[in-house]
């Protein structure tokens, strides 16, 4: 009951948080003119969004208690109940961005904000010498780590089981096994290896994507750019090296199966989802507070006439990028704290579908 509390909690927190710590010329998926981010109207949406997405949250949870302290349900049903209430959450607050979406691209429209300004782009040469993005090396760490386990898989392949898991249940017990092979045995660090590239290849296209820049107030969006791009790669290693941690345990319950705590079984997975909404929240964060509504520098802007420059055509309902025209393979979300792929570029699809698809037919072979 008080993971649950605890895990809806900082979901319903992080998104009602959204609409304030993203760059404050977007507001719901729709670009703005710097001189309108202080809008009284867009700040109603903003708030009522956050009020909505909390009131509806405190509601699922005071359902779902009601439910689990007045009936007997079972085990399974308890678990199902806490496994999707985190998506309740996630459907009512995209179901309200988009309400909000259409609201502001609404007011737009009526006010004419983008008529008859000149629209323009800024970036600066010389910007990627600040960038503190990890190097490519880094990530070979998880992979040492991975290759170390397919080699102690190897040595001890006698002394595994003849039957290997290959699912584990929501206490952190197999419940789900194949009969022994090499191949059954590889599994699992075979797996590992390929997302460890993955995390290697998103960590190199986000590197070599452009950095934009706000016409409005290119020093904090300079600030931002770098701070996202340096914490989502640090973000990114972290999640690497602890997929790797908790695969390698894994694979060890599976060689000493009789030695392993069933407290430590249920700890470790736990421990792996805090640490990494923990690593999230810090992200959020530390660039959520630049050129944001959290930002508290006022923004001068040299002249209304010049803005930047309108790219909601290449946006569908401000939460999908396809700009052919962009050579950029990841781009800044435009709601929420990160990256987001621009499907008008094929390479993206081999980084992040390639891998599962690998993945599928090391599972299913």
């Amino acid at each position: 009951m008080t993971l649950i509390f605890v895990t809806t909690g900082f979901l319903a927190a992080l998104q009602m948080a959204i609409p304030f710590i993203v760059k404050r010329t977007v507001v719901f998926g729709v670009t703005i003119p710097v001189d309108e981010v202080k809008n009284v109207q867009l700040r109603q949406f903003k708030k009522l969004y956050a009020f909505l997405t909390f009131l509806i949250s405190i509601g699922v949870l005071a359902i779902y208690f009601i439910w689990s302290s007045t009936t007997t349900p079972s085990e399974n049903h308890l678990i199902f109940a806490e496994f999707f209430i985190p998506f309740v959450i996630l459907f009512i607050s995209m179901t309200l961005y988009f309400y909000f979406h259409m609201k502001v691209t609404t007011l737009k429209k009526q006010r004419q904000w983008f008529k008859d300004r000149k629209q323009i782009r800024v970036s600066e040469l010389n910007l990627r010498t600040k960038d503190e993005m990890l190097p490519w090396m880094a990530y070979i760490v998880p992979m040492v780590i991975t290759v170390g386990l397919v080699v102690f898989t190897l040595f001890h392949y006698n002394s595994l089981p003849d039957q290997i898991p290959t699912h584990w249940g929501p206490d952190g017990k197999p419940d789900a096994f194949t009969g022994k092979t090499y191949l059954s045995a590889l599994t699992l660090p075979l797996v590992l290896l390929v997302m460890n590239a993955m995390f290697l290849g998103i960590n190199e296209l986000t590197r070599n994507s452009g950095i934009k820049l706000s016409a409005g107030n290119v020093k904090a969006s300079r600030i931002r750019q770098l701070c996202l791009r340096k914490y989502t790669s640090w973000l990114l290693f972290l999640i690497s090296i602890l997929v790797s941690m908790l695969f390698t345990f894994l694979q060890f319950t599976t060689l000493y199966e009789n030695s392993v705590s069933n407290l430590l079984i249920i700890t470790i997975p736990l421990a792996f989802s805090a640490l990494v909404l923990i690593g999230t929240v810090i992200l959020a964060i530390k660039v959520g507070k630049k050129d944001s509504d959290l930002d508290v520098e006022v923004i001068n802007e040299d002249s209304h006439e010049v803005i930047n420059a309108d790219e909601d055509q290449y946006w569908k309902g401000g939460l999908f990028y396809y700009n052919p025209e962009d050579p950029s393979i990841f781009v800044e979300k435009r709601f929420g704290v990160g990256w987001t792929l621009n499907f008008a570029r094929p390479l993206g699809y081999i980084v992040l579908i390639g891998p599962l698809i690998v993945i599928l037919i090391v599972i299913l072979l």
